[in-house]
């Protein structure tokens, strides 16, 4: 169920990506276990809330977004989270890294602090305790790649993805 956010201003792309977490935690537990997920659009027929036009859309280009790179998406958490195998990760921490990390790379319209800070916030109120810890410094660690060059930021695929 999509925990409704207690305040009327919260900003609706974080209420996006709730969505969007929420349709990824699904599709990871019924994914086909070789590293790919299913590319279907996500079924969002579990929530017990309507949201508005632009709050779904947004997260099915999330949800969709991460499905289409979860390969590379799950390399990159490997890569900087050497100690954690992806696959022993709370599927709740892999998913938030798995947005974060697709709109640091994939989304330029998203501001990468804006990004972390998200990821962070929801691994407060979705993950463990220490959850929010783990994420800010896999998100801090892929942060210093992207400042550095290491990482190359992609082109977003066309205008109307």
């Amino acid at each position: 169920m999509v925990k409704s956010p207690a305040r009327k201003d919260i900003d609706p792309r974080r209420t996006a990506r709730t969505v969007a977490l929420q349709s990824l935690f699904a599709t990871d537990v019924t994914s086909t276990g070789d590293g790919r997920a299913r590319k279907s659009s996500p079924d969002y027929g579990w929530m017990d809330e309507e949201f508005e036009g632009s709050i779904m859309r947004l997260a099915e280009r999330l949800h969709l977004g991460v499905c289409d790179h979860w390969p590379s998406l799950d390399g990159l958490i490997g890569r900087y989270a050497p100690a954690w195998p992806v696959p022993q990760l709370p599927i709740v921490d892999r998913n938030i890294l798995r947005i974060a990390i697709f709109e640091l790379l994939h989304n330029p319209a998203t501001p990468r602090k804006t990004a972390v800070d998200e990821a962070v916030e929801m691994a407060k109120v979705f993950g463990s305790d220490s959850s929010a810890r783990f994420v800010n410094g896999v998100l801090g660690s892929i942060m210093a790649g992207l400042e550095s060059g290491e990482l190359p930021v992609a082109e977003p695929a066309s205008k109307g993805s």
